[in-house]
């Protein structure tokens, strides 16, 4: 039974914010929350990603980054990773829970989900679907409510 998701991407202020809030929306029993393999530690979600979500209803409002540790992966059930690079690093950096590591993507063909950060607003928002679908997909897997 999986309890605890911790959503994985680069800076941990434009994917994983999203899935990160996305999932627990979905999935209110299940402990989700995020971090950077490379995070603006104590930086609040990218403001272009925080206006895509806050349009589509969902608030990344008091978000702060935090950076991906071995202690920290360590807490939970699962780690979704937004690309099969974040997944060799999370895999050298705590090689205990390889094994527990899969692609936010996982269910859509594996789909790996590129990062928006400084990009057009049109590629925020075709991320911020793929985000939604990769969300929606695994919060059918967990038993979403």
């Amino acid at each position: 039974m999986i309890n605890s998701v911790l959503v994985v991407c680069v800076g941990n202020i434009c994917r994983s914010p999203a899935g990160e809030r996305m999932l627990a929306k979905a999935c209110p029993s299940i402990r989700v929350e995020s971090a950077g393999i490379a995070a603006l530690e104590g930086h609040a979600a990218d403001k272009t990603m925080s206006e895509i979500a806050t349009d589509r209803g969902l608030s990344l409002e008091g978000h702060v980054a935090r950076q991906f540790t071995a202690e920290i992966a360590n807490e939970f059930d699962l780690i979704l990773a937004l690309e099969k690079g974040h997944i060799r690093v999370i895999s050298e950096m705590a090689p205990t829970v390889s094994g527990k590591t899969m692609l936010l993507g996982q269910w859509l063909t594996s789909q790996e989900i590129a990062d928006p950060y400084r990009n057009s607003l049109e590629f925020y928002n075709l991320v911020f679907d793929q985000v939604t679908n990769a969300c929606a997909a695994w919060a059918s897997k967990l038993g979403a409510k």
